[in-house]
């Protein structure tokens, strides 16, 4: 059975580029007799809003957009990550990382990857006792993938995407944070559990995260996890080219529903891609 889901983070409402998204993997499923998924992805402390979690609800309530089974929140499942973060070590494959983001971005050996810049390695090589001795004394640190010894393991690694082979290429982002001084995983470590956990066969989400699928596979490859087929789809983007995001500006479902928006013409248009006034034809 097909299943797909839509993980959004509960850090704002909901917008048109979220609507977007979600119908589409929503759409994805239905109309293969599936089963679509909610997942709130809510590890980040400091961002993370509850009143966002029943906001994210309501707006896809209202857009009539229904999901099965029970909402999955990650932060009930914080020992699920802390257990694959275990093994990772056990295996010598992530190490512990002291650096700020200050001092990566002053490195003039970091270069510049899909994520910016990536990171030069300095903690790499620091011996196993000073390490030890500096997490006991309580410094803040995150762990880290040793990147070429991970990718040398798992070897050559592809996936599906559209129905077209796509190899990954994980080396260009460098050793990625798995667990962050902040919050116990990062989107990369807990993205590929929770999917494999609930059998999500096909991931229906924007194309601004099609870079991320190349360390997502060999995450998937190093715990044993199956690899879903993925359906990168192009951004909803506003009337001056760019993307509808928080960031942006994007107007809040919450926003329109309050301003007698209706839902159904919403989704006709965005399923038509016709679009509401104002926005144009992703590219």
């Amino acid at each position: 059975m097909i299943v797909t889901r839509f993980a959004p983070s509960p850090t704002g409402r909901l917008h048109l580029g979220h609507a977007f998204s979600a119908m589409r993997a929503h759409d994805f499923a239905r109309d293969r007799g599936g089963r679509f998924l909610l997942r709130i992805e809510d590890i980040d402390p400091g961002r993370t809003r509850e009143a966002f979690v029943d906001g994210i609800g309501e707006d896809l309530r209202w857009l009539g957009l229904s999901w099965d089974g029970p909402v999955l929140r990650q932060s009930a499942r914080l020992g699920l990550y802390a257990d694959a973060l275990a093994g990772l070590k056990a295996r010598g494959l992530v190490y512990p990382c002291f650096c700020t983001r200050r001092d990566i971005a002053a490195s003039t050996s970091a270069p510049h990857g899909p994520e910016g810049a990536i990171y030069p390695g300095t903690c790499r090589a620091l011996a196993p006792d000073i390490a030890a001795t500096r997490i006991a004394a309580g410094e803040p640190h995150a762990w880290r993938l040793d990147m070429a010894a991970a990718a040398a393991l798992a070897g050559t690694l592809r996936w599906e995407d559209h129905g077209c082979a796509i190899t990954a290429a994980p080396e260009r982002f460098g050793d990625v944070v798995l667990a962050r001084k902040d919050a116990p995983a990062s989107y990369h470590l807990a993205v590929v559990i929770d999917d494999a956990a609930q059998g999500v066969t096909d991931i229906v989400r924007g194309a601004d995260l099609f870079d991320a699928t190349h360390v997502h596979r060999l995450l998937q490859a190093l715990l044993g996890l199956p690899t879903p087929r993925y359906h990168h789809h192009p951004l909803l983007t506003g009337p001056d080219g760019r993307r509808l995001a928080k960031r942006d500006g994007a107007p809040p479902l919450a926003d329109l529903r309050a301003a007698g928006a209706d839902p159904a013409e919403i989704l006709g248009n965005l399923r038509a891609r016709g679009f509401p006034e104002g926005l144009t034809h992703p590219t």
